[in-house]
């Protein structure tokens, strides 16, 4: 069975939220597919947590948990339009993956006065990690030159605002990552804000952020991720407070507070000891 420290987990909510309290409009989408278990959820969106939806199965258990507008960050790749037209259905929030969703989602449930947009930094922001690789080579996001013409486009097609949404790490504990992340999404925000005409509303930050796996490792100090932010946030956009942040950490959220718990059921002895038992690697 499953094992879950709700008072740890509740407690993680309310850390981010506090460490990003300077920004009005700051709110943690919790990933679902890090966890997606209703009374954890449950407990996230008491926190007020929203939740990051990737799959109609997420978008039927974010529906099932009472999600209403602006509750839910829908993102995917290679979005079917009945799931596009789901979430707005639900009042998500779309992230689009990729240029061709532009007229998916027109044809499917209309262009919403506010849309994200998810871009590959590519060369430009090279964070390589062991997990997720150069962002080059990434299958998610925009390249940057794509954006332009398909916010001229979604602007013509009824949107009012724009969002823009970035991931290129998976699990770093470098302190450091966020802040350049958020600093190369601020200053592409300003200049498609100045060259499209319409405004920015919100960057995410996504995910990436880390656990200690190993007794060396330090846990990430959220104090000191929002104050590198903040200093880019005081950069870009000077006395303006209208740009909110958003976040989608899913690991550092629940990571440390749950367990596997299983039995021993059977010993081998061959050149190794071997330990049996009645769970195995996929129920992790």
């Amino acid at each position: 069975f499953y094992l879950y420290d709700e008072r740890g987990i509740r407690q993680a909510a309310r850390e981010l939220n506090a460490a990003f309290a300077w920004n009005e409009g700051f709110r943690e989408y919790y990933a679902v597919k890090a966890l997606p278990n209703p009374a954890v959820l449950r407990a996230l969106m008491e926190e007020g947590c929203g939740l990051d939806c990737s799959s109609l199965p997420e978008l039927l258990l974010a529906q099932r948990l009472g999600a209403k507008d602006g509750d839910i960050m829908f993102s995917a790749n290679a979005m079917p339009g009945n799931e596009l037209a789901f979430a707005r259905k639900l009042g998500a929030v779309i992230n689009l993956d990729d240029s061709s969703d532009v007229d998916l989602l027109a044809k499917n449930s209309g262009v919403p006065e506010l849309v994200s947009v998810r871009v590959n930094p590519g060369s430009d922001l090279n964070r390589h990690n062991g997990i997720m690789g150069n962002p080059e080579d990434a299958k998610f996001g925009w390249m940057p030159s794509q954006i332009p013409e398909g916010l001229e486009k979604l602007k013509r097609m009824g949107a009012r605002r724009f969002a823009l949404h970035a991931m290129t790490v998976s699990n770093t504990l470098h302190e450091e990552y966020f802040a350049s992340s958020a600093a190369w999404l601020f200053k592409l925000g300003l200049e498609l804000e100045s060259e499209c005409g319409i405004p920015l509303a919100f960057v995410n930050l996504s995910g990436g952020l880390g656990i200690p796996y190993r007794p060396e490792e330090s846990p990430v100090d959220l104090q000191r991720v929002s104050g590198l932010v903040r200093e880019e946030y005081k950069k870009a956009f000077g006395p303006r407070r209208d740009v909110a942040i958003k976040t989608e950490l899913g690991r550092l959220i629940t990571g440390p507070f749950g367990w596997l718990v299983t039995r021993a059921i059977h010993r081998k002895e061959t050149y190794r000891t071997y330990i049996g038992l009645d769970a195995s690697a996929s129920n992790l």
